[in-house]
């Protein structure tokens, strides 16, 4: 990435969430129909319902993969800026609100429909299986996206989500591939991987630079659940290939070489929400201050520890610290 070293702005695209966090047990999930560990689509009146029975008040802060990712950026003292859509209610002021907070800069389209909510319900194991309505985060469309959107940009991060709006994914990558940016696609969830497969290694193919992937997305992408197996084959389809492999850490492929980052902590969990995504923080924010890439790998680590340790994905200011820390030791 040397062509671009004079960059350090990272962008994320994606769907401007709300989080709802309800703490259930796994006979309430079954009731919701959900899949554990997964992702599926409802209307916000399933939602709603949903929330009726909770045994205990949720809690509510803003999110979306590609939007966690740039806040922890943004927390980590990067430059970072956030695209999506949300409605023109008071969730979305809420949103735009905590973006500026945390320094990451705000681009949001809006829309007539409501802001976009996703409800997680985190069972006794740590794993969250979300519920997702979509709202004005849906409506995002391709003739909104523009090349001066990633102007400077060193990486354009995509959240795999966005895989399910074909047209929109590519006016982003296209946009992004024209402002002469790094692409970074997260495939996001194993049943994303699975409903857009045929076209997902056709956007890889042409587009991505970095892809990142967890055991089970990389299981439907490649076919392959041996890890060294597939981290081979991802790192076919891309420049930098990550395969994160939970509590045991994680594999980063570049040019033929396979490091393997140990994890961080003693991989215990409180709660999985936003793990990935903040592991991404870590690694791109990484790449883009030029870092080697098994420094990128343990910050991410590192990112994806801390999370894991509170309820949501946001890292409280101590989780921060340690990070800084770590990183200063470094």
């Amino acid at each position: 990435m040397t062509n671009l070293k004079n960059r350090k702005l990272v962008v994320g695209v994606g769907s401007a969430l709300i989080d709802i966090l309800a703490h259930e047990n796994d006979e309430f999930l079954k009731k919701t129909e959900a899949i554990k560990g997964g992702m599926i689509y409802v209307p916000p009146e399933r939602i709603e319902q949903i929330l009726s029975q909770l045994s205990q008040k949720p809690a509510i802060v803003p999110g979306g993969s590609a939007c966690n990712t740039i806040v922890g950026i943004a927390k980590l003292g990067g430059k970072a800026r956030f695209v999506g859509k949300s409605g023109a209610d008071d969730m979305a002021d809420f949103f735009k609100e905590s973006l500026e907070e945390t320094h990451a800069e705000p681009v949001i389209f809006t829309s007539p429909s409501p802001t976009g909510r996703v409800l997680s319900v985190i069972t006794p194991d740590a794993q969250r299986s979300m519920l997702t309505y979509l709202g004005a985060a849906s409506e995002m469309s391709a003739d909104e996206i523009s090349e001066n959107l990633f102007e400077n940009a060193v990486i354009v991060h995509i959240e795999g989500y966005l895989l399910f709006n074909r047209e929109l994914i590519l006016a982003i990558a296209n946009a992004a591939k024209n402002a002469r940016a790094k692409i970074s696609l997260d495939l996001a969830s194993f049943n994303v991987v699975e409903a857009s497969k045929d076209f997902l290694e056709e956007f890889v193919r042409k587009y991505a630079d970095i892809l990142i992937a967890n055991e089970d997305e990389a299981r439907v992408f490649t076919g392959f659940s041996d890890e060294n197996k597939a981290i081979a084959a991802l790192s076919e389809k891309a420049e930098i290939a990550v395969l994160k492999i939970g509590k045991r850490g994680s594999l980063i492929s570049s040019s033929g070489q396979v490091i393997k980052v140990e994890p961080m902590g003693d991989g215990k969990a409180a709660d999985t929400t936003g793990a990935g995504d903040l592991w991404a923080s870590g690694f791109l924010f990484g790449l883009a201050q030029g870092y080697s890439l098994e420094m990128c790998g343990k910050l991410g680590s590192a990112c994806g520890y801390e999370v894991c340790q509170v309820i949501g994905a946001s890292i409280p200011e101590d989780g921060w610290q340690r990070i800084r820390q770590f990183l200063a030791a470094s």
